[in-house]
């Protein structure tokens, strides 16, 4: 089986992953993703399994330092800034004839020739590294090339990776419909797996003595809110409860509507300490995942948290509706269940240890990357 993988990815939270490293037991071997990105335990479940990996930061800049520290951390708002009308001016000229991108495009070249992949793990979101790279790398190196997206094609994607698309080896997806999408954009193959899951020895329920009042709300969201037209489902889920002890943690600004119950930042350890400590999760997937299948779907479950959750395919597929979680439909069925659960502590206790024996048993980081060799295997 191949050995030797090299991601390609935007790099998120760089304080995260500067802390991460700055803590990491052994310096010789530091982590390559900050513990708040999905792609961080990819990393842990890889090197246990034996296999070599670098990385490739997208979003660094082809000229100058190329030092992470420097890197500036997003927050979505609503508002207009000069650095989005920059932003959305760049995205507007082709990626080859920006200087900066092609200096890019030569860096990974130059770090593909060095480390000589077997697999290409592309994450989403690619704005920066063209089709013709892609085609090159993979005629050069002779590797598979894997993309990896946990949203609609139809919806987020760019002309850049669009292009791609008949170059993919594999498409792994969350949602089963946005695999299909990527079919029909030239992929030669794709799997919904989904391609998150759990990290037994990263999710583990946190205690829940001595931590901030915040933490022990009734009920708990992590996740994005805007933009609005994209989270709805989200947003009119969560003003449904505005009545309850509602507590909601997000990197990026809320509605107007909900911002009397922001909490902060949840990342890396505080994220986990949030789900461990609400007594009820709240998860909504994005209006754009019809099938669903989201991170929090399997963090909440392994951290011992409750979920309910609004009923979509994939969790119907993943989950015993009843026996791990809750399923709503509309607000009212939400607000229904929320009181009845606040009010029946040890049915509420019972599914959520339920919830975390079986993505224990059936959906950790090791369950996907068995599968993703099988996948790569019949290519």
């Amino acid at each position: 089986m191949a050995s030797r993988v090299l991601f390609i990815a935007a790099l998120h939270h760089p304080q995260q992953l500067l802390h991460d490293i700055a803590a990491a037991p052994d310096a010789a071997n530091p982590p390559l993703f900050p513990r708040s990105m999905g792609q961080h335990c990819w990393e842990r479940v890889f090197r246990e399994a034996g296999y070599t990996l670098a990385v490739f930061w997208r979003n660094l800049p082809g000229f100058g330092s190329r030092n992470i520290a420097n890197l500036r951390r997003d927050k979505f708002s609503n508002r207009w800034t000069p650095r989005k009308i920059v932003s959305a001016l760049n995205q507007r000229i082709p990626p080859a004839l920006q200087p900066d991108i092609r200096r890019r495009n030569w860096l990974l070249l130059q770090e593909a020739a060095r480390f000589q992949p077997d697999i290409i793990w592309l994450s989403g979101d690619n704005r920066e590294i063209t089709p013709e790279t892609l085609a090159r790398l993979k005629d050069e190196q002779g590797c598979k090339l894997i993309y990896v997206s946990g949203v609609s094609p139809i919806v987020f994607s760019n002309h850049n990776e669009r292009s791609a698309a008949r170059l993919y080896d594999l498409v792994l997806v969350n949602d089963y419909y946005h695999g299909v999408q990527w079919q029909e954009l030239g992929a030669r193959r794709m799997a919904c797996l989904p391609y998150v899951a759990v990290d037994p020895a990263l999710h583990v329920p946190q205690p829940v003595t001595d931590v901030p009042r915040e933490y022990l709300c009734d009920i708990g969201f992590v996740g994005t809110l805007l933009p609005q037209h994209l989270y709805s489902e989200r947003v009119a889920a969560l003003e449904g409860l505005r009545d309850f002890d509602l507590g909601i943690w997000s990197i990026h600004e809320l509605p107007k509507s909900l911002r009397a119950h922001y909490c902060g930042r949840a990342l890396g350890g505080s994220m986990l300490q949030v789900l461990s400590s609400v007594k009820i999760s709240i998860n909504v997937h994005g209006d754009f995942m019809r099938y669903g299948g989201n991170m929090r779907l399997f963090e909440s479950a392994a951290l011992g948290a409750f979920q309910i959750v609004d009923d979509r395919p994939g969790v119907r597929e993943w989950f015993t509706v009843g026996e791990h979680l809750d399923v709503f439909r509309d607000v009212g069925e939400l607000r229904d269940k929320v009181a009845h659960y606040l009010a029946h502590d040890d049915e509420r206790r019972q599914m959520a240890a339920a919830a975390r024996k079986h993505v224990l048993k059936t959906h950790t980081y090791a369950h996907r990357l068995e599968r993703v060799e099988e996948l790569l295997g019949n290519i």
